[in-house]
């Protein structure tokens, strides 16, 4: 078993790790975004490789970090994210004038998104629902609690997670799979 305790930076920009030996065996641990979250985790690799994570806790993984350059067997293990999408409500956009309406707003924001038993994370004006249904039916929840499209739109989890603390993407990621969820769509 590998066992990895930090990053080494990350593809993207890499830094002032080399990577251009010729003939390089570029793994990939898959990670789905709960599994992400964590920081300790043992998952195989896409070769087969038995890898186990143990990183600080504050350490936050971010897809293409590096988890692994072995220069002498030219063997290099990458992570790779699997997260949501999300849903991105602006209450900034709603043109509210006075506090009380735009308290009144987030209230039935909070109450249609909790009947559906949703995810949500508040960040300044904007609230982050990580999507467990498919598009159209989130947003025909939205449109039966009165909102319209433009108050709202759909992201990749990915543009997201910058945004957010790593308490925060665990909460709005962690274990969103298993949550419960209904849909009440009127004909």
């Amino acid at each position: 078993m590998y066992l990895i305790e930090k990053t080494l930076g990350n593809i993207n920009s890499r830094g002032e790790l080399d990577l251009s030996a010729e003939g390089i065996k570029h793994d990939v641990l898959v990670l789905e975004q709960w599994e992400a979250q964590k920081s300790r985790c043992r998952k195989k690799s896409q070769f087969g490789y038995d890898i186990g994570l143990s990183l600080d806790r504050h350490i936050r993984l971010n897809d293409g970090d590096i988890l692994l350059y072995d220069k002498a067997n030219r063997y290099l293990l990458t992570v790779k994210i699997q997260l949501r999408r999300v849903m991105v409500v602006d209450l900034g956009l709603f043109g509210v004038e006075k506090i009380t309406d735009l308290l009144t707003r987030a209230f039935e924001l909070g109450h249609a998104l909790g009947n559906q038993h949703w995810k949500a994370v508040i960040k300044g004006y904007c609230v982050f629902i990580p999507i467990v249904v498919a598009d159209k039916m989130l947003a025909s929840v939205m449109k039966s609690h009165g909102y319209i499209e433009g108050q709202y739109y759909f992201t990749e989890g990915e543009k997201v997670i910058p945004l957010l603390t790593p308490s925060e993407s665990r909460l709005l990621f962690g274990g969103t799979e298993e949550a419960h969820t209904h849909v009440h769509i009127d004909h």
